[in-house]
């Protein structure tokens, strides 16, 4: 029998997924990691995209998207703290698009530093939900 690593991935709206995994791969700040069982210590920021969870070996890997938030690994546990997370059935791509059209409005009509700033991150969201619905939909 494979070695597992129990997964939590939560956000403030509710608890995605809870189980044991074979693996997880996480978009991080600086760049996509992979965990396994037995994986050394780690806290890291994610980035907005695409959490893959793969409860085997062979099996198809549950996708989620978070909007950021922090993942930490110790060696047989992985928490996922997730600003938003959506399960990949659940996305809507024309919410996406509305999001990413509004984003950017604000970035062009943006007075304040501040607002520019939550535009463009808002606008980061937009396109990475819209770039995991859209590899979605190429592998299906």
């Amino acid at each position: 029998m494979a070695m597992t690593i129990h997964v939590d991935v939560v956000s403030a709206e509710e608890s995605i997924y809870s189980g044991e995994a074979y693996m997880i791969a996480a978009p991080t700040e600086l760049g996509e990691i992979g965990v396994y069982p037995r994986h050394t210590q780690l806290l890291a920021r994610l980035k907005p995209g695409e959490l893959r969870i793969r409860e085997t070996e062979q099996g198809e890997p549950q996708h989620v998207f978070v909007s950021g938030g922090i993942i930490e690994v110790q060696p047989y546990v992985v928490t996922v703290l997730a600003d938003t997370a959506i399960r990949a059935k659940d996305l809507d791509e024309a919410e996406a698009l509305e999001a990413k059209r509004r984003a950017e409005d604000a970035l062009a009509h943006s007075k304040a530093e501040f607002d520019y700033a939550k535009a463009q991150a808002e606008l980061v969201e937009a396109a990475a939900r819209l770039q995991m619905i859209q590899k979605l939909r190429r592998s299906s």
